[in-house]
Parts: C-alpha cells; sequence; structure tokens
C-alpha cells in the first residue's frame, strides 16, 4: 500500500511539472530507431546544464520507446561508452540496449550518465506526456486516473491538447472528467461552465465525485442556481452509492461464503460418514497451502516459465498430501476411538499441534510468500462494484469442488457406499461393504478437498502454520448450521453466513459480528438440532 501511494505521488508530480516544459502534443510521431538512438546518445553529453534541452528534444520525438531510457536516467542506471557515445541501461548485473532491451556485451569501462533534482524532474515530465501518448489504452488511463486526484489547474493545457487526440471512450470520458473538476475549483468560471462540470461530475458518480462536488459547495461562492445542482448532484451519487453498497457487501458475503465453504465441506463428509469431531481439519488446509508455497519455490528456482501454472500443478499435489496426512491419521489413531467422542477431540487436537510444530520446524514460524499468477491478479469495475480477479476464481473453484464432490456421492461405486454407511452402518456392513476401508477414504476425501482449500486460501491469506486455526471453528459453525452431512446445507449455510456477516460488519464491526453470528447459529440450533438440512437415515433416527 505505501509503494503504491509512493507511485501515485510521484506520478502526480511529474503531471504537475509537465506544464513548465511542455511542448506542442500531436499525434505520436514516427521516429525511426536511428533518430530515437541520436537523442537517447545525446543525453550522456555535453555539461548537465544542457540536459533539459536534451530531454525536451527526446521527448518531441512523441515515441515511448525513450521512457526506458529516461526512467534509468532517473534512477542511475543510465550509463555511456566515452568511446563510442553509446548509451546503455544498467539492468541487475549486465547492461541492455536502451532501445531493443536485449543484452548487450561491452568491455569498454562505461561511465554513469549524472542527473541532478532539475533534470530527474523535467524527466519526470517528459514521460507523463509520452504516457499519454502511449498506444497502450491501459496506461493512458492510469495516468489519466492520477492527474483526476491532482485536478491541479496547471493540467488544463495538458488535458486540452490530449483531447485532442485521444480515441478511447474511456480514457477521454475520464480527461473530460478531470476537465469538469478543475473547473469547479476555479472561482471565475461562468455558471453555464459550472453547471455543465457538475453534470459531468454527476453522471460519473464516482466516491472522488463526491468529493469533488462537496469541495466546491463548502468552498465556492458560486451562484444558487450551481449550490442547488451540486447539492442534487450530492444526493443523487449518494443515493446510488447506497444501493450499490448492498451489493458490495453481497459480493463480499458471497466472497467470504466461499472461502467458508472450501475450508468446511471436507469436514461436512467426514463429520457427516464417521461422525468425528476432527480438530486437526485446520492443519489439513494447511497443508494444502505449504505445498503450493514449495511447488512455487521450486518453479521459480528451477521452472520460471511455468510460474503461471502453478497453482493448477499444485492442486493435486496438495490433494495427494493432505489426503495422504489424513489417512495415516485415521489408520493409525482415529479408528482406535470411533464412538469416544472427547477421546477423538483430544487426540486430533493433539494432531493439529503436532503438524502446526513440524511446519514451524520445517519451513519456520514466519509468513511465507505465496505468488499470485497474472490471471488471479489485479480487480476490475462491473457499475459499482468492485470485483477482485482471485475472489471471482476462488468463488468459482469453490463451486466446482463442490459440483465435483456431488458427483462422486451421487455417481459413483465409492459415493454409494459412503452414502450406504452414512445411512445405515450396520446394514452396510451386513451388505458386504467394508466400512472401516470406507472410513479411511471418506477421512482421506475429506482431508484431501481441505489440502484443495488451502490452494486457494494461500491467494487471500497468510500463509502460515497457524493458516488453518483461522477457519476451522467457522467450518465447524458452517457444517452445524447447514446440517451434519448434507452439502447443500454447507453450501447454503456457508453462504449465509458469510452474508449475514458482512452485513453486520459495518455496523458492530468485525469481531462482534462474528459473535453475534455465533449467539444466532446457538439458537436457532435450540429449534432445529439437526441444521438447515438434517441428514436422514436410520441411524441418524435412531
Amino acid at each position: 500500500m505505501i509503494t503504491r501511494l509512493l507511485q501515485i505521488a510521484a506520478t502526480t508530480l511529474w503531471l504537475l511539472v509537465a506544464l513548465s516544459y511542455q511542448t506542442t502534443i500531436a499525434a505520436p510521431a514516427n521516429a525511426s530507431t536511428s533518430e530515437l538512438r541520436q537523442h537517447i546518445n545525446a543525453l550522456a553529453t555535453g555539461k548537465i546544464k544542457d540536459k533539459p534541452r536534451r530531454i525536451e528534444a527526446l521527448a518531441q520525438l512523441g515515441s515511448n520507446k525513450a521512457i526506458a531510457a529516461l526512467n534509468a536516467l532517473i534512477e542511475g542506471r543510465l550509463y555511456s561508452d566515452k568511446a563510442s557515445t553509446q548509451v546503455f541501461m544498467k539492468h541487475g548485473d549486465h547492461f541492455v540496449d536502451p532501445l531493443s532491451l536485449t543484452a548487450v556485451n561491452t568491455t569498454s569501462k562505461l561511465k554513469k550518465v549524472k542527473a541532478n533534482n532539475k533534470v530527474r524532474r523535467i524527466a519526470r515530465a517528459a514521460i507523463a506526456r509520452l504516457t499519454l501518448k502511449s498506444p497502450n489504452s491501459e496506461q493512458r488511463l492510469q495516468a489519466v486516473e492520477v492527474m483526476f486526484k491532482a485536478a491541479d489547474h496547471k493540467l488544463l493545457p495538458l488535458i486540452d491538447e490530449a483531447l485532442e487526440f485521444e480515441k478511447e471512450q474511456e480514457v477521454k470520458q475520464k480527461l473530460l472528467e478531470i476537465r469538469a473538476a478543475i473547473t469547479l475549483q476555479n472561482k471565475h468560471a461562468s455558471k453555464e461552465a459550472q453547471l455543465e462540470a457538475i453534470g459531468q461530475l454527476r453522471q460519473m458518480g464516482s466516491q472522488q465525485a463526491l468529493g469533488k462536488l462537496q469541495a466546491f459547495i463548502n468552498n465556492s461562492g458560486a451562484s444558487a442556481a450551481a449550490l442547488k445542482a451540486a447539492d442534487l448532484a450530492i444526493k443523487a451519487i449518494e443515493k446510488s452509492q447506497a444501493i450499490w453498497g448492498v451489493f458490495q457487501n453481497i459480493w463480499y458475503g458471497l466472497s467470504l461464503g466461499s472461502v467458508l465453504l472450501l475450508a468446511a465441506i471436507g469436514l461436512a463428509i467426514t463429520f457427516g460418514v464417521m461422525g468425528i469431531i476432527n480438530m486437526a481439519h485446520g492443519e489439513m488446509v494447511m497443508l494444502g497451502a505449504y505445498t503450493t508455497f514449495v511447488v512455487q519455490e521450486v518453479i521459480r528456482t528451477s521452472f520460471p516459465g511455468l510460474f503461471e501454472y502453478s497453482l493448477l500443478i499444485a492442486l493435486p499435489l496438495a490433494f495427494l498430501v493432505a489426503g495422504a496426512v489424513g489417512f495415516a491419521m485415521e489408520r493409525s489413531i482415529i479408528r482406535f476411538l470411533y464412538g469416544r467422542p472427547l477421546e477423538t477431540l483430544l487426540a486430533t487436537w493433539g494432531v493439529s499441534l503436532v503438524l502446526q510444530q513440524a511446519i514451524r520446524s520445517i519451513f519456520g514460524p514466519t509468513n511465507k510468500e505465496v505468488g499470485n499468477p497474472e490471471w488471479m491478479s489485479g480487480a476490475f469495475e462491473l457499475g459499482g462494484l468492485m470485483l477482485t480477479y482471485n475472489r471471482l476464481w476462488i468463488l468459482a473453484f469453490s463451486l466446482i469442488v463442490f459440483a465435483g464432490i456431488l458427483l462422486v456421492l451421487n455417481r459413483s461405486h465409492f459415493g454409494l457406499q459412503m452414502r450406504a454407511v452414512t445411512q445405515n452402518r450396520r446394514m452396510a456392513a451386513s451388505m458386504g461393504i467394508k466400512t472401516p476401508w470406507v472410513d479411511a477414504f471418506t477421512f482421506a476425501l475429506g482431508s484431501g478437498i481441505a489440502g484443495i482449500a488451502g490452494v486457494a486460501l494461500s491467494q487471500i491469506a497468510n500463509v502460515s502454520p497457524n493458516l488453518g486455526q483461522s477457519y476451522i471453528i467457522d467450518s465447524f459453525m458452517v457444517v452445524v448450521f447447514g446440517g451434519v452431512g448434507n452439502l447443500w446445507g454447507t453450501l447454503v449455510g456457508a453462504m449465509s453466513l458469510g452474508v449475514a456477516n458482512k452485513f453486520l460488519e459495518p455496523y458492530a464491526g468485525a469481531v462482534l459480528a462474528k459473535i453475534l453470528t455465533l449467539v444466532v447459529i446457538i439458537l436457532f440450533i435450540q429449534k432445529k438440532p439437526r441444521g438447515l438440512f438434517a441428514q436422514k437415515g436410520r441411524a441418524v433416527e435412531a
């Protein structure tokens, strides 16, 4: 967050000083490579007082290929070969060509191109101007969004000139909104211009537009008509944001519900089929997350080109690792404790402590970095909603896992045996089903699902030995509320609790909201002890 704020502040500074050194902004010139190289090499010649003029000449070419060299100059990574007057950029422990960005081998002694604060300021201004002319609309849009936060009147000529050549409608709309914000700050603007600006910001409808309108009312001696229009615009924006806020809370709730569903779905299987209160279930989630960390570390060091596929590689491995640990746990400990719930609870709690300490001994107690592939990074707006890609993918993934488990339970031979054991264990045994092995593989399946939940949670939570402890209580709440052993109940319970929690948080705070949710569940269970969707069967009814 701090890095992001520093980037925004630096970009704003570039834009504010751009007016002092701007030239006519025309359509990007088709500067030849030789011409660009000539002007870049010129940065290393002459005295330091000549550099502002040389930077301006380079910016005049209108090519965004010059941005890399200007950035290198600002950061002190631009070097020159005195003999050949060639300029190179330092990248790590080697040098690259400033235009092709390919590595170069040079045996000559290179000298750093010097720059003082004035040169750096002018170089930043040139970068800002070149960014507005970038062929990449996303880069132009990012620059424009930063300009909106500044909304300084010095930017107006730069905005006007950029508007003449902007073809992308979204960027053009943002530029018009900046003009509106600047117009409202100008006390000498005409009433017609102010009304037009107010209408533009009302149409924008964002929190930033709301702030500009409120500042206009508080600080301006504008006409009564303009003030009334601004007041109506503020009320319209606040009403729109309140409606979108409801949908945003629903999205946050569904996002939280998908996380709870992933963490609870394996527990619903083991708890429903076996009646085992597994306090080590959270550690299965943790094992999945650490499997993801190990996979990414191997890929980073040996196969960096496969990083985008790291999660897809980690998923089956996390399932196998957590499933194998669950299978060994059932065969070595739990199978001797059936029918003894208190001893089972204490034993699994002890296993959870052992697993946590083992992870601390192997990986250390600190958080581990698990990277986000590009397809899980970033966010996008849908109307007034801000949706992040990682949460969206986790929601989709949780529903896919849910559908897969339903398919296994209802369409496979193993699922038939599981349901038979759930409904009547003695009858299933008398029909030749090996109930101990069904128990073992069911426990392994539930643990494996917890492992792949850890892969997803590693993208939104800190990977640490305590990762599973954050979700074990919530997982039990979801399972009990939805109905023990009923997957549809787990789905409804997870989404319901997620949405309810997010609607309570703005009023009660995160901690109190969770406490209130727990109280409601306790009261609900008093009326319906078997949850929303009670599991049916002779064993249950006995």
